[in-house]
């Protein structure tokens, strides 16, 4: 704290010099506040002339009154500085132990080597999904705080027009492949024509096994279904993908023989029926809105009956993994030195004030990177760059994504 005008922190001789001025102040106006009152007491009119004898005897009262005055003047000057005297020393050894005593308070007080701010977020991060097409919600299939598993139905957009367009698709390509196959066809092109037809039905098969997960994992949801029927379902796909790729090999080698004369006419018809199929299998499958990972719904802005369009901008639904709650700090370049993966890491927030919670290091970002949580404004050219650290927190911790918290480093 400082004394009258004098900034604090100052030196002791600065303080000292202080109080020798004060006090030839004090002693100054002391002597000044003496002399008026002498001089008050000296202006008494003298009646020696017109007094009596008994007021005669009066005079020595006077004097001595003057004297004790004079006297007790002095005396408090005197106490004035030996009290400005034992301020001065009691302050000088106050502050210095009050400075001694907090020093030694903050050493005792840090524990920890480095500090960063940093975000919540889940194990997998915040996953916000959004609509690839325009159109209108027919459905919202989950709710707010639902576990939902990988490639189950969030949302599902009108797909009266995807369903059509995809029927219409594939009797044409039915009416084509009849075409071909009643005419003769060259020899040279027979292992190709075979690789061409297996490619097309092994993606028709890995379609229906999309379709049956998704209808095993609405049932499951609904209390229809049970986990063998979902279980058998990620088989089939699984071995449909397997299949697919397999026939794509086959397709690969058997166009890479040589002298393999061009399609023909109806050949070349057929082949553009079935690309037909597949942007209409494309444009249905963008009608339903689809869990990319496995999670909790963490935030769900989508209504029945609104329309969506193909934007950043418009989220439909947040998930993430709640399964380990992370810190995303952004640690200062001069710090990086000090962090280890693996090191222990203590966590506050001001949602939770009084409250620690433990957690350790568990990435450390390749590059730097510009800070994200501690800027406000725009950034400046004199702000450094931080490295973005992963830390994982302990136990089941009260902290919710997007919760701001700070990271001290052991």
């Amino acid at each position: 704290m400082g004394f009258g005008n004098i900034p604090e922190p100052f030196c002791f001789l600065d303080r000292t010099k202080f109080f020798k001025k004060l006090h030839a102040l004090f002693r100054w106006k002391q002597r000044r506040k003496a002399r008026a009152y002498t001089s008050m007491l000296m202006q008494i009119p003298k009646e020696d002339d017109v007094m009596s004898a008994d007021e005669t005897n009066h005079r020595p009262k006077r004097r001595t009154f003057l004297k004790l005055s004079l006297f007790a003047l002095i005396a408090a000057g005197a106490g004035a500085f030996g009290a400005v005297n034992m301020s001065r020393s009691d302050l000088l050894g106050a502050k210095s132990g009050d400075d001694t005593l907090k020093t030694e308070q903050i050493v005792a007080r840090i524990e920890w080597i480095a500090a960063a701010p940093g975000r919540i977020e889940p194990k997998s991060g915040t996953v916000r999904v959004g609509s690839a097409l325009l159109g209108r919600i027919a459905e919202v299939a989950v709710k707010q705080n639902d576990k939902v598993e990988e490639g189950e139905l969030l949302i599902r957009l009108d797909d009266d027009e995807a369903r059509a367009r995809l029927q219409a698709a594939e009797t044409e390509v039915a009416s084509r492949k009849r075409e071909r196959d009643a005419q003769p066809l060259d020899k040279a092109r027979d292992d190709l024509r075979a690789a061409e037809d297996n490619v097309f039905s092994a993606e028709r098969e890995l379609t229906n096994a999309h379709f049956e997960l998704e209808y095993e994992l609405q049932a499951r949801r609904e209390g229809n279904g049970n986990d063998q029927r979902v279980t058998r379902a990620r088989d089939g796909l699984a071995k449909a993908k397997d299949k697919l790729q397999d026939e794509r090999s086959a397709y690969a080698k058997a166009q890479a023989k040589s002298n393999i004369p061009a399609p023909n006419r109806l050949e070349s018809a057929l082949q553009a029926a079935r690309s037909d199929v597949a942007v209409a299998e494309a444009l249905l499958e963008k009608t339903r809105i689809l869990a990319p990972v496995s999670g909790t719904v963490l935030l769900l802005p989508a209504k029945a009956g609104e329309m969506v369009a193909p934007s950043p901008d418009q989220t439909l639904a947040v998930l993430g993994d709640m399964s380990v709650v992370r810190l995303k700090a952004e640690v200062d370049e001069i710090d990086v030195s000090k962090i280890k993966v693996g090191g222990k890491v203590v966590v506050k927030s001001n949602a939770y004030p009084g409250k620690e919670f433990e957690g350790t290091v568990a990435e450390l970002a390749p590059s730097l990177a510009s800070p994200q949580f501690a800027l406000r404004g725009a950034r400046r050219p004199v702000d450094v760059e931080v490295l973005p650290v992963t830390i994982d927190l302990q136990g089941n911790p009260p902290l919710l994504p997007g919760m701001r918290a700070d990271a001290f480093f052991k």
